[in-house]
């Protein structure tokens, strides 16, 4: 399933707001099937912080599994070096 990260808002910045994204995406729009990858669409984003992007991942990664989330490519640069940010914090 492909999830749009724009339905949080185009200006995604806070930590509280990255859970709350979360929660909200987990009761809403996350698949029930447990084999169904989720890729995270972040077009229509136009800032995102590591903190935002962090905690709404760890939650997805707790309950999915790292290996289902697929962020995908953006050419927004706010949005790639967050997820690189994150991405050398958590190896």
């Amino acid at each position: 399933m492909r999830l749009d990260i724009s339905k949080f808002g185009q200006f995604l910045t806070s930590r509280p707001a990255g859970r709350e994204a979360y929660l909200a995406a987990r009761a809403y729009s996350l698949p029930k099937n447990p084999d169904e990858p989720i890729e995270l669409d972040f077009s229509q984003v136009k800032v995102l912080t590591p903190s935002w992007i962090d905690e709404f991942l760890r939650g997805l990664e707790e309950e999915y599994g790292a290996d289902r989330i697929k962020p995908l490519p953006s050419d927004n640069p706010s949005v790639e070096l967050s997820l690189e940010a994150i991405k050398t914090t958590t190896a």
